[in-house]
């Protein structure tokens, strides 16, 4: 077992049960928690407003961990997650005692990337998201050989979408759609990492994740065969081995 637990949060637009495929293996390994971030599954958005930043959803994961009263943690985040993952470590570098990053990128939005967020937000709290996100992100989400030769993960990753609340979906977008280039934090990183990538992402592709592990002093990059942006759904027996590397 390691010393350490493993906090995983999840990407957009799903929630924490995209990480059941891996979660008994690495149960095995350590403590593993996997938050639903807020206004995504089974947590509420606040009713107090304020403009929509991830470092609150990093504020709500370090509220978690006082809670628990766990000091450091091996941190890791997919997509959206790995931007939380990013943000609490600007916050409370102490806290992290190792980094996983799956399917993500340090640098903020283009200009392009941000006003596409703030579409989608804007027709989330206008029109709901029935009938049209899942349609809109799988085919982005998942890779080409997935979406081929797996019905039943296309099936879940649709029924994850389908299950956000309009609300969140709209929050989370423009919480993206304002964070901060991170590039320049990784290399104050000293401790172990992992970059996890799959072949197949075309949302944050391989020279993406490339970049990404260059900017850390000795992380090691993982890319996955046959994956696409939701690797631990696709391929979770890579994403254990590559999460298991930091635990060891």
């Amino acid at each position: 077992m390691s010393e350490l637990p493993l906090v995983l949060l999840h990407a957009y637009p799903v929630d924490a049960r995209m990480w059941d495929t891996v979660r008994a293996p690495l149960a095995e390994r350590t403590r593993l928690i996997t938050p639903d971030l807020r206004g995504m599954g089974r947590s509420p958005l606040p009713e107090s407003g304020g403009e929509p930043s991830l470092d609150d959803a990093a504020r709500d994961v370090l509220a978690l961990l006082d809670r628990l009263e766990l000091d450091r943690v091996v941190l890791g985040g997919c997509s959206m997650g790995g931007y939380v993952t990013l943000a609490l470590l600007r916050l409370a570098p102490e806290r992290v005692g190792g980094l996983v990053l799956v399917d993500t990128r340090s640098g903020a939005d283009t200009d392009e990337a941000r006003r596409n967020r703030l579409a989608v937000a804007h027709r989330a709290d206008s029109e709901g998201t029935a009938g049209w996100l899942a349609e809109s992100m799988v085919p982005a989400l998942l890779g080409e050989t997935t979406r081929e030769r797996r019905p039943e993960v296309v099936d879940r990753v649709r029924g994850l979408i389908e299950q956000q609340s309009p609300a969140g979906v709209a929050w989370a977008q423009r919480a993206m759609a304002a964070r901060a280039d991170s590039t320049q934090l990784l290399r104050s990183v000293s401790v172990p990492s992992v970059v996890v990538v799959g072949e197949e992402d075309a949302v944050t592709p391989p020279e993406a994740a490339r970049a990404l592990a260059g900017a850390i002093p000795d992380a090691e990059l993982v890319v996955l065969p046959e994956a696409g942006h939701l690797t631990p759904l696709e391929e979770p027996e890579g994403v254990v081995e590559a999460v298991s590397r930091v635990l060891r």
